[in-house]
């Protein structure tokens, strides 16, 4: 049965994540040793023990979610080495998280990608600031129609930043055109408008000056071809070579992610199976409003990967 694993994006973070790993897994051990090499000596505690603030903060749960991801990961491989998922794909964030799983990445340089990639997404949001909110009951087309004409009349930037499943899309901007967006969708028939709690524009032109950063360190990271095909946020297609990998990479921040056209790629070749390997189960849920029939199992702690192992 043809099988894919999807890897969560900013905002699943949660104190705690990853804790119970160590004492049940070793392989996981080299990634947590890694990790507090690159991110230093308070990053495991602020993981495991908070506080929620430190933890939250773009430049923290960047590299948290990478590397809880990615000790999952080997936990898996460790205990299964024989698990052996035909596709990819990782929300935003989490793209990362599937390069690194399809071996297109090393855990190493992809964690100070992942680091550098934060720091430099906070300071695009201090110097452009931005928010983000989420359109429930809105499909992306009638959403970008609506955001088109705003920009039309009123200039600003303001942009689709995720088209995550049917009837649920978040846009992305600066607060203003943010605001009139609102207005106009609840107008329209949104259900809710919900404004996230960041201060940072994601995957819209606010993020230029971190893409212009992120593409100086990209170009010096050591990357390859991947085992098995990734479904890239950009396209929502499947990439594989190197410089397929390199040019998302390169426009990701910018980009929207067009998460439901993945999830339909996926499908339409034959998928069954999702694992959600990272914090939380956002991406499950996700898949099951897209297709009821979608089978999606989260492994997010060590008693969610004994129940799968046990069962694999």
């Amino acid at each position: 049965m043809s099988s894919a694993v999807l890897f969560p994006g900013q905002g699943s973070q949660v104190v705690g994540m990853g804790a119970d790993l160590l004492s049940e897994f070793p392989a996981t051990a080299t990634i947590y040793e890694q990790a507090a090499v690159e991110m230093g000596d308070a990053f495991l505690p602020i993981c495991f023990a908070g506080p929620a603030a430190a933890l939250n903060d773009t430049a923290m749960a960047q590299p948290a979610l990478y590397v809880h991801s990615m000790a999952l990961w080997a936990a898996i491989r460790s205990a299964r080495p024989q698990f052996a998922p035909q596709f990819a794909a990782g929300h935003s964030l989490g793209e990362f998280s599937a390069l690194t799983a399809a071996g297109a990445l090393d855990f190493a340089p992809g964690l100070h990608l992942v680091r550098r990639r934060g720091e430099w997404m906070r300071a695009a949001g201090e110097s452009q600031p931005g928010g983000m909110a989420a359109l429930l009951g809105l499909e992306a087309s009638a959403v970008e129609t609506l955001l088109a004409d705003i920009r039309a009349e009123h200039g600003g930037t303001i942009v689709i930043a995720n088209d995550n499943c049917p009837a649920q899309v978040v846009i992305s901007g600066d607060q203003d055109s943010l605001s009139l967006a609102g207005e106009r969708a609840k107008a329209a028939g949104a259900r809710r408008v919900l404004p996230l709690n960041v201060s940072v524009a994601t995957h819209s032109p606010l993020m230029a000056s971190a893409a212009a950063e992120f593409a100086k360190v990209l170009a010096d990271t050591p990357l390859r071809a991947a085992r098995f095909p990734i479904i890239a946020n950009v396209s929502g297609r499947p990439i594989q070579t190197e410089a397929e990998i390199r040019h998302e990479l390169q426009t990701q921040l910018t980009a929207g992610v067009r998460w439901h056209d993945s999830m339909r790629c996926l499908l339409a070749t034959g998928v069954k199976q999702f694992y959600e390997v990272g914090a939380g189960n956002v991406l499950s849920g996700l898949l099951r409003r897209i297709d009821r029939s979608a089978r999606a199992i989260p492994i997010h702690s060590a008693e969610t990967l004994l129940a799968f192992l046990a069962t694999a």
